[in-house]
């Protein structure tokens, strides 16, 4: 396992690489950094080369503020790397990246795995339940106090216990890495002024790449029905629920995520 450095505009992007083969590039979710993958890696590695980095504001990327996109970031991994294409596997905002960039980029994108995917233009929830809209209120009036350590408490609470589910229904070294992953990014201030693509909601049957849809049972409603209508619209794509896990269910069950990947990355090999 050597490190990983890539200098996209005023940013050095950190990471790992490993093994050899086809590439895997693993895009972290929102409330993370590249070590919500640390023990699918080694699972992989000795049968692909795989690719785990940090976006700008998390892990220990460095950047200056500056107008930014994560699709070129994405890019400048690739091309540094060497790496013609890649199966990209993204969690939460993760995925979004992942599916602009099949959307930008098409001809380096192999295979795509979604994991609770943020879409851009999806459409949302216009309700939620009233236990689930107290605690999302709860998360707005820390996050407008300013009160960090209160803040990540509950994003673990939402994004980590899940919101169907019992508080601190995870614990021990995994919810204090959730704590110490968010933590920082939650410190880490502005990165400037991102750069999005337009709705990628309406051009997904654009996308040709074999897909395969993950969610927790345990996560919002709203985003197991969101990966069954894109598994519709996706013109080569197939859904899988992860029972008993949350929004980050390859974080929390990554023996079990890492046996649906590799059933996934065979198929592709023998297609």
């Amino acid at each position: 396992m050597t490190e990983l450095q890539v200098r996209s505009g005023k940013a050095t992007l950190t990471g790992i690489s490993a093994g050899h083969g086809e590439t895997v590039i693993f895009l972290h979710a929102g409330v993370a950094d590249h070590r919500m993958w640390a023990e699918v890696i080694p699972r992989l590695a000795g049968e692909y080369h795989v690719v785990a980095y940090d976006r700008r504001g998390f892990g220990s990327a460095q950047a200056t503020p500056e107008a930014y996109s994560h699709v070129d970031d994405l890019l400048a991994v690739l091309d540094t790397a060497g790496i013609d294409r890649a199966t990209l596997v993204g969690c939460s905002q993760g995925a979004r990246i992942a599916v602009d960039f099949a959307l930008a980029h098409p001809a380096r994108v192999r295979a795509l795995v979604l994991i609770a995917p943020a879409v851009g233009g999806a459409p949302g929830p216009s309700t939620f339940l009233p236990p689930v809209e107290a605690l999302l209120e709860e998360l707005d009036a820390a996050e407008t106090a300013g009160d960090l350590t209160r803040l990540n408490e509950l994003e673990a609470r939402v994004w980590l216990d899940g919101v169907l589910a019992p508080a601190e229904r995870v614990r021990g070294a995994r919810r204090e890495l959730f704590l110490d992953m968010n933590g920082a990014a939650l410190r880490a201030g502005s990165m400037g002024d991102e750069v999005t693509a337009g709705p990628a909601w309406p051009r997904l049957p654009e996308i040709q790449a074999p897909t395969l849809l993950i969610c927790g049972s345990l996560d919002f409603p709203h985003v197991a029905q969101r990966c069954l209508s894109m598994a519709e619209q996706l013109p080569r794509a197939h859904f899988r629920e992860m029972e008993g896990t949350a929004h980050l269910p390859s974080f929390e069950e990554p023996e079990a995520f890492t046996a649906l990947l590799m059933d996934f990355l065979t198929s592709l090999d023998t297609a």
